[in-house]
């Protein structure tokens, strides 16, 4: 995923700024992103502050580590059971 060149506080200070009167089109041009993005931006951290989203990116973190573990967890218990299921069906002459 690319990393945006903007950080979460400056992202919070445009959304700010036009939730203070500025014209969208304007806070846009004066960043240099378009609207689509400052609209993607605002459904992600609109009415956050910036400390909410240091919090909002340690969940992330921690939630994607969980996830790593989960699933490096059910990788070995399958694999663990294919071995038995091989081991016990190997031929005894």
């Amino acid at each position: 995923m690319r990393k945006s060149r903007f950080t979460e506080a400056q992202i919070i200070g445009m959304i700010k700024e036009q939730e203070a009167g500025v014209p969208t089109a304007e806070v846009c041009r004066k960043h240099g992103l378009s609207q689509g993005t400052f609209y993607k931006y605002k459904s992600k951290f609109g009415g956050m502050e910036v400390s909410d989203v240091a919090k909002l990116k340690a969940m992330e973190d921690e939630n994607a580590r969980l996830k790593r573990l989960l699933a490096d967890t059910m990788l070995e218990k399958m694999g663990a059971s294919q071995t038995a299921t091989t081991g016990s069906n190997a031929k005894v002459n």
